[in-house]
């Protein structure tokens, strides 16, 4: 990968820029507006959201209002949102998703994804409710109000269930991927499958700023640990999805093209275990 506009190239042929500006915990109103508009303007073209999040709306005007002013359109802006865990049915994914349109204010999205596999609401039939979930997602697939559809936090055991009944294999898989935490035989079952692998939280929610590997490494290259995390994962084959508010770190987690990681550092990183905690159990999380 080249430049931010470096494309994925998913299994039904959409291409998907190779790093993505994530919004989680990034406050509904002015604050989603303007980091959105700032990060497409800093050259992002490829936004996620979730309908948890609770800002889809300021999401979308963000959307709007940086196209406008960068002289793009809608179509050149890979936008995602997800199916949150208490929509696990057909008619319930269908309603959630006219409305995440709505707040939005899009008449499609890029990619739609299952947001965790095994959510307590439905614990006790969760491959069924996922079966009724991805099968309305592959006909709002078919209804071209979706360009691509997959998962996220889904385990080989939940994608091999979902694989039972699917018509249409999952296209991406987001799970938590950062140093010391990269689900290795997971990742390689993904792909093998043919999905993109999206890494959220690449900095291990702030953790990782506290960690003397990673500053050494920071200094060695003249970089900030963050431009070095983002890095790190574009190595790894991922695609990352870095998130910030502040304008000068929205600008700096997306210049990461013009270095490269020696191997032996990618190694070094990617074997710092724990160094941030792991990925929460989705069989086991009270959510």
């Amino acid at each position: 990968m080249n430049n931010q506009n470096d494309l994925y190239r998913l299994i039904n042929g959409v291409g998907i820029p190779c790093i993505g500006f994530g919004t989680w915990q990034t406050p509904e109103g002015d604050v989603a507006v303007k980091s959105v508009e700032h990060a497409i303007k800093s050259g992002y073209h490829h936004i996620d959201t979730a309908q948890v999040y609770g800002n889809e709306e300021g999401v979308g005007k963000g959307i709007r209002m940086g196209v406008i002013d960068s002289g793009l359109k809608r179509e050149d802006i890979f936008v995602t949102t997800k199916i949150w865990n208490d929509k696990h049915s057909y008619d319930l994914v269908k309603s959630s998703f006219d409305e995440s349109l709505k707040k939005l204010g899009m008449d499609y999205v890029d990619l739609l994804l299952i947001h965790w596999p095994n959510p307590i609401y439905f614990r006790d039939h969760w491959e069924e409710a996922n079966a009724e979930t991805w099968r309305a997602m592959e006909e709002l697939y078919e209804e071209g109000k979706i360009r691509a559809i997959g998962i996220s936090n889904f385990r080989q055991h939940h994608i091999e269930e979902l694989l039972k009944t699917a018509k249409i294999k999952p296209m991406v898989n987001q799970i938590r991927l950062c140093p010391g935490d990269t689900q290795d035989e997971l990742v390689k079952y993904c792909k093998d499958l043919g999905m993109v692998i999206e890494a959220y939280s690449p900095m291990g929610t702030g953790k990782i700023f506290d960690v003397p590997e990673m500053k050494e490494i920071a200094a060695k290259y003249n970089k900030s640990v963050a431009q070095i995390c983002v890095r790190f994962s574009l190595q790894m084959g991922f695609l990352p999805l870095p998130k910030s508010v502040t304008p000068e770190r929205i600008e700096e987690n997306i210049k990461v093209f013009d270095f490269e990681l020696e191997e032996k550092d990618v190694q070094l990183i990617a074997g710092l275990k724990g160094c941030v905690g792991y990925a929460t159990d989705p069989d086991t999380g009270n959510f």
